[in-house]
């Protein structure tokens, strides 16, 4: 028995100086989608679009008959070695493939489409085909299957929020090729994980992600400063690039929360300073620059958390915590706390502690991030532990990517600080029963 399998998709089209992103399941879409785009980016006057595979192959392959046909009578010449349709008015339909991109260097074009782009390594978008399409303003799709957070999520999640940009997304079943039934028993037979990629089109990280309470939809909202509440400053002593946090603690405790011995605060992540090639006397000017505008040039005080490696003494002869105290103090008008620990937290405490204000095991959510936070949200999206030889996971976080950690680190030294699990007087974050 022959059992043939068509792939999720995920598509952005752009139409004049508009993208639209549409991301859909198993069977929907690539057929009906894909071709007529082709074509109808080709109607005009001497105009020159590509259709452009992983590999030339693969061009030829999946379209090359199927345009054929779809074209018809408006073909005026087809060249079957160079894969290529004349159409009326002097435009061209070519196939590609991405496999050796550079040798695609050539004339303007009109209009582009990248299939399975999460195959297609993305400098030949972004260094070839992006560029050829500048002086015609032409147009571009991208067409793919979800394959973990790569280069295509990341395009993907940019149009939800990006101006001139939409998104839209549709399920296996809104698409109407599949039964019912079969989507049913894919339920049963595949893991959620496994399900939402291949039936809902669904960028899944299937590697040991550290931050798994971490959900785009329900941690990040749109966030304003709130004058009643503190400002914190969380660092990571990093020089490239030199990353920190500014943050409030809201507390929500409720009179009846306090008789029970129980104190409601969410951390609130309103701006990310990440500084590349930097040092801590550049990020504490830029941090005072953004507090001031935040509160309105009524900033008071500031809360200060990190990283207790700046404890050590650089080669100025001041610790980096030193510098910070120095260049608050010359401000006199601003109270400030240093909130910093004498030697780090266990790893596992940091991150289990992040974790649970993301998402608690009843389902709270005390952990959210303004939008414009966007290394921090690469963070939660793409930091995973450590494998070793074996594909164990080490305890360890992976920092072979030097972008990644420093927004997520400097975040966990705070919320550790506050709301991590240790013995202390007093309120405590969950109720004592």
């Amino acid at each position: 028995m022959k059992i043939r399998l068509t792939i999720p998709q995920a598509a952005v089209y752009r139409d004049s100086n508009r993208f639209r992103v549409l991301v859909a399941g198993r069977r929907f879409g690539k057929t009906f989608l894909a071709r007529p785009s082709l074509v109808k980016m080709a109607d005009g006057v001497d105009r020159e679009v590509w259709y452009v595979a992983p590999t030339y192959r693969q061009a030829k392959m999946i379209a090359w008959r199927k345009l054929k046909d779809f074209v018809g009578s408006r073909a005026r010449k087809i060249n079957e070695s160079e894969l290529s349709i004349d159409l009326d008015q002097g435009s061209r339909l070519c196939l590609k493939g991405a496999d050796n991109y550079n040798s695609l260097r050539g004339p303007g074009l009109d209009g582009v489409i990248l299939d399975e782009f999460a195959d297609i390594a993305p400098e030949a978008w972004f260094e070839v085909l992006r560029p050829m399409l500048s002086d015609r303003l032409g147009s571009a799709m991208f067409i793919g299957t979800p394959k973990g957070r790569n280069h295509f999520y990341e395009l993907a999640q940019s149009a939800r929020t990006e101006p001139g940009w939409s998104y839209h997304s549709y399920t296996t079943l809104q698409g109407g090729n599949v039964q019912p039934t079969e989507i049913a028993s894919a339920q049963r037979d595949l893991d959620e994980r496994t399900f939402r990629q291949e039936y809902e089109a669904s960028f899944e990280n299937f590697s040991g992600v550290v931050y798994f309470g971490f959900d785009r939809e329900k941690n990040v909202k749109p966030l304003t400063y709130d004058p009643l509440a503190p400002l914190c400053w969380s660092l990571d002593f990093n020089v490239n690039p030199m990353s920190s946090l500014i943050c409030q603690i809201e507390d929500r405790t409720t009179r009846a929360d306090a008789m029970m011995g129980y104190r409601a605060r969410n951390v609130n992540v309103l701006d990310e300073i990440v500084l590349p090639h930097s040092n801590v006397v550049e990020a504490c000017r830029e941090f005072l620059r953004r507090a001031h505008l935040l509160a309105g040039g009524r900033l008071s005080g500031v809360q200060i958390y990190g990283d207790p490696a700046g404890h050590a003494t650089g080669h100025v002869g001041a610790s980096d915590w030193e510098i910070v105290r120095q260049f608050l103090a010359a401000e006199p008008s601003l109270r400030y706390a240093m909130n910093v620990p004498s030697r780090h937290p266990a790893v596992k405490d940091r991150v289990n502690a992040v974790n649970g204000m993301l998402c608690s095991h009843s389902g709270e959510r005390r952990l959210f991030l303004d939008p414009k936070c966007k290394q921090l949200l690469k963070d939660f999206d793409q930091v995973t532990w450590k494998e070793d030889s074996n594909g164990n996971m080490t305890g360890e976080i992976d920092k072979s990517n030097s972008e990644r950690t420093h927004t997520s680190d400097a975040l966990g030294y705070l919320v550790e600080e506050e709301f991590g699990l240790k013995g202390f007087i007093g309120f405590r974050q969950e109720r004592i029963l």
